[in-house]
């Protein structure tokens, strides 16, 4: 074969194999988790990206073995992208919260590694950021986890982004028991975003678990008001209410209107959603 043939046989891979990985892509955004996968491994030569994609998939449809075997590949060629780390670190977390308690800590370790990885990758990466914080929240000292931390990140975070880093803030005072205090910066954080749901989401559920269910319910009913169609606004406050057991008509219509919503995959699968509608529902 000549050169120039080769050379238009190769071109042709690479752009057909950029097709597939675009079609692959379209199907994650739009939750098509399963097809997503099957365009992926029929990919003959897989990039970094293929390999990030794939162990994307595969963490949502609950693999996480096979997740973060993908995403260990997608490392080994770009191993300073901080987006990979955060998702291999997300995929070994899924792991030890599922595994013996014999190689629990192993994977757990991996996740704080990874996460800590991301973060001094990209340090304006907010959800590697949160991600390293809620490991050291919970996570024992042995295992690298630990108050210090935890507050060194949420002060970090400050300087990045404000109500982020007063929500942690407010995390780490209601651990201390400081209610009050913890209150006040879930309130200054939604007074520096009122545009962000979370930070509603935030504050009602402080109040429910402080037994302020009419306040909580105000806090939500504000959330509604301005952001009216959001998703994962119908999930929290539809999940707030049946862990409550308050306002359970409510909660039903919210889910049966997030199981027909278009979805994106930062939002709660639907299948949890039927879950909640089947608890709610009494089956």
């Amino acid at each position: 074969m000549k050169p120039f043939v080769l050379i238009l046989v190769a071109a042709g891979a690479i752009w057909a194999a950029e097709a597939d990985y675009e079609q692959a892509h379209k199907l994650y955004n739009s939750t098509n988790f399963q097809q997503s996968i099957k365009v992926l491994l029929a990919i003959p030569s897989k990039d970094a990206g293929v390999y990030a994609l794939l162990g994307r998939n595969y963490y949502m449809e609950g693999e996480f073995k096979r997740a973060s075997e993908a995403l260990e590949k997608a490392m080994e060629l770009e191993p300073m992208n901080a987006e990979y780390a955060l998702w291999l670190g997300r995929a070994f977390g899924r792991r030890a919260e599922t595994a013996s308690p014999f190689t629990a800590p192993g994977y757990a370790s991996k996740t704080r590694q990874y996460f800590e990885k991301a973060v001094s990758l990209n340090p304006a990466n907010l959800d590697a950021q949160s991600d390293l914080f809620e490991y050291y929240l919970e996570a024992p000292g042995f295992l690298g986890g630990g108050p210090e931390k935890a507050e060194a990140t949420a002060r970090q975070v400050g300087r990045i982004s404000p109500p982020e880093g007063l929500a942690m803030e407010a995390k780490l005072a209601e651990r201390r028991k400081e209610y009050s205090s913890a209150e006040e910066q879930l309130r200054r954080a939604l007074d520096v975003a009122p545009q962000q749901v979370g930070r509603f989401i935030d504050l009602a559920r402080f109040l429910v678990r402080r037994g302020r269910l009419d306040e909580a319910d105000q806090v939500l009913a504000r959330a509604g008001k301005s952001s009216p169609n959001s998703p994962k606004l119908m999930y929290a406050t539809a999940e707030i209410y049946v862990k409550a057991h308050h306002n359970l008509d409510v909660a039903r219509e919210l889910l049966k209107r997030y199981m027909s919503a278009i979805i994106t995959p930062e939002d709660p699968p639907k299948a949890e959603a039927a879950k909640l509608l089947r608890q709610v529902q009494g089956g």
